[in-house]
C-alpha cells in the first residue's frame, strides 16, 4: 500500500452539500478502490481539506481523486508521500 495526501478546495457548489452521509461516501470510495482513509482534516489556508489515505497504488490515487471530484465537486490535488523513516533509509542505500 501507497500513501497519498489529497488536499482539497471546496468550490461553492460543492459547500452546499457538506454532510455526514458525503463525507461515509467518500471513505466507501476509498474502501471500494482496495484502500483505507488514515486521517481526515478540515484546515485553513489554500486547501480546506486534507484526507491521508493508504491505497495500493498510483492509478488507484488517480481513480480516488477523480472519483471524489466528480461525486463531491471538490477539486484535490493528489501527492504521494514517503515516511521519513524511509525515505532516510533509501538516502542511506
Amino acid at each position: 500500500m501507497q500513501t497519498f495526501l489529497l488536499s482539497g478546495a471546496y468550490t461553492r457548489e460543492a459547500l452546499k452539500e457538506i454532510s455526514v452521509e458525503r463525507t461515509q461516501q467518500a471513505v466507501t470510495l476509498i474502501k471500494k478502490l482496495g484502500g483505507t482513509v488514515q486521517a481526515m482534516y478540515v484546515v485553513l489556508g489554500d486547501s480546506d481539506l486534507m484526507l491521508i489515505v493508504a491505497l495500493p497504488n498510483i492509478s488507484e490515487a488517480i481513480k480516488a481523486s477523480v472519483e471524489l471530484n466528480k461525486m463531491t465537486g471538490i477539486a484535490f490535488k493528489t501527492s504521494p508521500l514517503i515516511a521519513v523513516e524511509e525515505f532516510d533509509k533509501l538516502m542511506t542505500e
